[in-house]
């Protein structure tokens, strides 16, 4: 019998060119063609001497992932490992006034339109809503970020505090965001929900911050339901009985609503349903103008608003640089936040990869929102 002999030293030893680190890997999601046909078509590398597109996208991916809060930490830790920098497509490490300009002058439609790509590569591989029935469902919420006033004094929000709010409308299609606004943050949430379109049938699930009986006549009126909370004070009376008390559920209802301004003689039917929390032992008030669900189906609808909230405090640590890094630019912030978001989206799915990263695992699904209409 003849027996084949081998060696544990036949294999090649790795190549410097096959070097591959855990950033390297997180670049390797992004297609580099794709991202030059960008490139191109904003002109973002007009004039560009040596210092391309790529460069500036992998330095601000830097900044996000090692959590660097100044200019020279990122060209800094870039320049402490100048000799690997090949297999991340850079050839030298930036200096830190060739990358201030860069972030200054170049368009920051680029990085929103590759988050964008990045987004639609997560769509085609998102699971399912946890619900039987077919209608699109949606969460809308809003967040304040805060900023340093004196850095940023276009984020107006309070005398000694400047801060933005982002407007956000999550696709339960993945927890995945498809709409998504940054204003000041004075700027109310329901000036920005009524500037949004739904298609009809689908579900929307806000807080009390949105409940506007114009607002919600609205959503009516083309054919959108939606599931939130009816404020302590609000004044009704109840009409008819929908279904009897069960479980967790202690009301079921119609209630009338009355009008308001040119509509005050006008009244308002909508479905109120009482929810037992156990948890927080108090009860929930909804508000719904969807009949055909049954009430325990319309309290899980709204607590399946909390993946919005998820969201945010996932998305809330992406913007812990922005008061060293960023001066006054509010095209840099708009930058360093998609950049920021895209480095959540598709680095934690990385990072989740390998409980020695930075993320850990700790995170669930980030994503910046597209400046689109659903």
């Amino acid at each position: 019998m003849e027996v084949m002999k081998t060696s544990t030293f036949s294999q090649e030893a790795p190549r410097h060119g096959q070097f591959s680190s855990i950033f390297s890997q997180l670049l390797k999601i992004f297609s580099r063609s794709d991202f030059e046909r960008a490139a191109n078509k904003h002109n973002a590398q007009r004039a560009a001497k040596g210092f391309d597109c790529w460069t500036q996208f992998v330095s601000m991916l830097f900044c996000q992932v090692g959590r660097a809060h100044s200019l020279r930490e990122i060209c800094g830790g870039l320049a402490s490992v100048e000799g690997k920098l090949n297999h991340l497509g850079v050839g030298n490490a930036p200096a830190r006034s060739t990358l201030s300009y860069a972030n200054a002058h170049r368009p920051y439609v680029l990085f929103e339109e590759v988050f964008g790509q990045l987004l639609e590569r997560c769509r085609s591989l998102a699971a399912p809503k946890p619900f039987r029935f077919k209608n699109k469902l949606y969460s809308l919420d809003a967040t304040v970020i805060d900023l340093c006033v004196s850095a940023f004094d276009w984020a107006k929000f309070r005398r000694t505090k400047g801060a933005i709010k982002l407007h956000l409308l999550l696709d339960h299609d993945g927890c995945l965001p498809c709409y998504g606004v940054i204003t000041d943050g004075k700027t109310h949430e329901i000036r920005v929900a009524r500037t949004l379109e739904w298609p009809p049938g689908s579900i929307v699930v806000m807080d009390r911050g949105y409940v506007d009986y114009r607002f919600l006549d609205s959503l009516e009126d083309r054919g959108v339901f939606f599931v939130t909370r009816l404020k302590d004070k609000a004044l009704f009376s109840v009409e008819a009985e929908v279904s009897a008390p069960k479980d967790n559920i202690l009301a079921d209802e119609m209630i009338c609503l009355p009008g308001s301004g040119k509509n005050a003689k006008a009244l308002r039917l909508f479905r109120r349903v009482v929810v037992w929390d156990e948890a927080g032992q108090r009860e929930i008030v909804l508000l719904t103008n969807n009949l055909k669900l049954a009430a325990s189906t319309i309290a899980a609808i709204y607590k399946s608003r909390w993946q919005i909230e998820l969201f945010f405090k996932a998305l809330k640590p992406v913007f812990d640089s922005f008061d060293n890094v960023v001066t006054d630019n509010q095209r840099l912030t708009s930058a360093q936040g998609s950049v920021g978001t895209t480095s959540g989206s598709g680095g934690e799915r990385m990072l989740r990869r390998f409980p020695g990263g930075r993320a850990g695992g700790r995170l669930r699904r980030r994503g910046w929102p597209e400046k689109h209409r659903p």
